[in-house]
């Protein structure tokens, strides 16, 4: 990444980022769209920072005893509630920033959000889900608040997730194919490794890589996804957008 150049408080490397929010269209993100009557709104916080391996993403990992999703990886995220005012203004700012300090413990005075994309669709849970994007320009210390909802807190630098070394497409059990990160010896699947894939793409951080290496869950990430085929779903993975 190249030295940092502040514009409206922004490092110069999240330019690119910003503008590509600013301009991208649903159907580049996914093609999963709200439909124009039912699902629930929720939004998740793609918190960009600086960390000591350089620019980065705000991961959590979800409690492995909760039953669904049980162990995988997500941006922090939820339902809006009614307090969270205009689903379609303030309300997924708000509701991320909110979810945000609940899951992780982060100051939410220290983001400084600069963009929204789209409100995307997951069709299995009916989640419409707005992606806040954030800069974390006053860094506060990040943890599990309640284990029993997160499993860990974690900062994956962007250079790992542009590395070609660390893509892949991941066939999941239904059958659907999607993108996939293997970082921070985990790995990022379904709707998050989606967003994360289309934004790299389209702010032109995205590296050459190849497109056609395949991989499936590993045992104990697909004994925990059989309880997302057959139980209760939430908005932090499934059929990924891209």
């Amino acid at each position: 990444m190249s030295a940092p150049i502040e514009r409206d408080g922004l490092p110069g490397w999240l330019l690119p980022v910003r503008e590509a929010a600013e301009t991208v269209r649903p159907e580049q993100l996914s093609r999963f769209l709200p439909p124009a009557e039912g699902g629930r709104r929720s939004a998740v916080l793609m918190l960009f920072g600086e960390g000591p391996s350089g620019p980065d993403l705000l991961l959590i990992e979800r409690a492995r005893s909760l039953r669904s999703h049980a162990g995988q990886a997500s941006f922090p995220g939820g339902a809006l509630d009614p307090e969270d005012g205009d689903p379609d203004g303030s309300g997924p700012v708000a509701a991320a920033l909110r979810e945000a300090w609940e899951e992780t413990g982060l100051d939410p005075s220290g983001v400084q959000v600069f963009a929204t994309l789209p409100a995307l669709y997951i069709p299995v849970s009916r989640f419409i889900v707005t992606p806040v994007l954030g800069w974390w320009r006053r860094e506060s210390p990040v943890a599990p608040v309640d284990e029993a909802e997160t499993g860990a807190v974690f900062r994956v630098p962007i250079a790992e997730l542009t590395d070609p070394a660390n893509r892949a497409r991941l066939r999941h059990p239904s059958g659907h194919t999607g993108p996939a990160f293997t970082v921070a010896d985990r790995l990022v699947w379904g709707f998050t490794a989606g967003v994360i894939d289309r934004m790299l793409h389209h702010s032109g951080l995205e590296r050459p890589w190849d497109s056609s290496r395949t991989i499936a869950l590993s045992e104990e990430a697909l004994g925990l996804a059989r309880g997302d085929l057959t139980g209760s779903r939430s908005l932090s993975d499934t059929p990924a957008a891209g």
